[in-house]
């Protein structure tokens, strides 16, 4: 380590609150893993921030010394690895500041959708949060953000009043529709690379109930199951967000056994109404047949993590989607077939309903593509090591059949390093323009790691 290096980084440690770690000390590879495991970051500094001043001091010594900069996801997603550059945590800037008279909850980055809930379930509120609680908020808002109750209140980049920024000039920088309205359109939807969001405020909703759960079919009893979903999706109304997973369950011990060596398909429900209301619209699925569980139930907010029932150990895996105008029923009954048993890698299908509010513009345009996609559909696979070009070529393979109907990707379910049209297929050509001007404008010498 040169002299210049070691004074550099000695006026770093200086003006952080957070830990500073290099490779090789204790709490480095902590600090560098995140829920994606499958090739992860290798920086030269880690920066653990504590508030927004030690992300502009990690700004700040990155451009000093020629580094580039990334922001370790809080989310499924990872994004390319950074090697040699100075990462930054957020995990400490956990705050939520509910404000129960405007309906608002100012989010710090490193923040769980869980406790954003729990903040706000005192005061009869709720936020648009994800499936999986244990998400950051930030960085699910920043992609979009698609949550349990998005066919009636949109994304979650709808519902963003302010975000605080830091630039690849080390200035924090406050973005509201009035002060930055071009970044603002930006930052909500429209992914990385504009800087670090070191907190947003969002707008929250008088949500405190829902009636929701899962139903789980075997699809060797209940073959029917995800077309009668799919055919079922075009009868409800936007109160009703549902989703569908379908996976083949090993045979081991630490798999519930009611579940344990079937191929199952996961119908996932969250309606916004009353339980009689939504018993009357699941009965069409609960008339399958048998089912091996059945959750279903008038359940609170704080509990809607239970309707994904998302696994929550880190691992190494891959993913691709599509969002698509029509889901095909002979390319869906073809997934499900090519994906099961007997697929060569284990392949979990994840299909969203969308539609309803996702479609609408909110009443501040913002960056988010594609709204006009009807559903989302993910196919995702562990990877062991040696396994990434095979899992890359059969999901390739298995969602070949639904390019005719692919309008592009969601960022928020990009689960590796972006290919490289990645960014261009999450939004129209006119739209991705636009965000890659804004890019070189806020960040010209390509601080930022996308």
């Amino acid at each position: 380590m040169s002299e210049t290096t070691r004074d550099g980084l000695d006026r770093l440690r200086a003006r952080t609150r957070g830990p500073v770690h290099l490779p090789g000390t204790d709490g480095y590879d902590g600090e560098r893993l995140g829920f994606q495991r499958l090739d992860p970051h290798r920086p030269a500094v880690i920066v653990g921030a504590a508030a927004a001043e030690d992300v502009r001091a990690a700004v700040e010594y990155a451009a000093a010394h020629g580094l580039r900069v990334a922001v370790q996801a809080t989310g499924h997603g990872l994004g390319r690895a950074l090697r040699d550059g100075v990462l930054i945590t957020t995990r400490r800037m956990s705050e939520v500041r509910v404000d129960p008279e405007s309906r608002t909850a100012w989010v710090g980055a490193g923040t769980a959708w869980r406790d954003v809930v729990e903040a706000a379930a005192p005061y009869g509120l709720a936020p648009l949060s994800g499936s999986f609680p244990g998400v950051g908020a930030v960085s699910y808002t920043l992609g979009g953000g698609i949550g349990l109750v998005a066919r009636r209140h949109g994304f979650a980049a709808d519902h963003v009043r302010r975000i605080d920024l830091v630039t690849a000039d080390g200035r924090l920088r406050t973005v509201t529709a009035a002060s930055e309205p071009d970044l603002f359109w930006a930052l909500r939807g429209g992914g990385r690379g504009f800087g670090v969001v070191t907190g947003m405020e969002i707008g929250l909703l008088p949500i405190t109930r829902m009636f929701g759960g899962g139903l789980y079919f075997d699809v060797a009893e209940t073959p029917d199951a995800p077309e009668t979903w799919r055919r079922w999706t075009a009868t409800v109304p936007e109160e009703l967000t549902s989703g569908m997973t379908v996976l083949s369950y090993p045979d081991l011990p630490m798999v519930p056994e009611e579940l344990r060596g079937r191929h199952v398909a996961h119908v996932q429900v969250a309606h916004l109404g009353g339980e009689a209301e939504g018993r009357e619209l699941v009965e069409p699925l609960r008339a399958l047949g048998p089912r091996l569980r059945d959750s279903l139930r008038e359940l609170p907010y704080t509990e809607g993590g239970t309707i994904f029932a998302e696994p929550d150990r880190p691992h190494a895996y891959r993913s691709r989607n599509h969002l698509l105008r029509a889901l095909d029923p002979g390319a869906l009954a073809a997934l499900i077939a090519s994906a099961g048993p007997a697929a060569p890698v284990m392949c979990v299908i994840g299909l969203r309903h969308l539609g309803g509010a996702l479609a609408r513009l909110p009443e501040i345009p913002n960056a988010v593509g594609h709204r006009e996609a009807a559903y989302l559909l993910n196919v995702l696979s562990p990877v062991e090591p040696g396994e990434e070009d095979k899992v890359r070529a059969l999901h390739e393979e298995l969602l070949a059949p639904f390019a005719a109907d692919a309008l592009g990707r969601s960022l928020n379910f990009g689960y590796g390093p972006p290919e490289e049209d990645e960014s261009a297929a999450a939004f129209g050509p006119e739209t991705h323009r636009r965000l890659a001007g804004l890019r070189a404008a806020c960040d010209p010498d390509g601080v930022f790691d996308v």
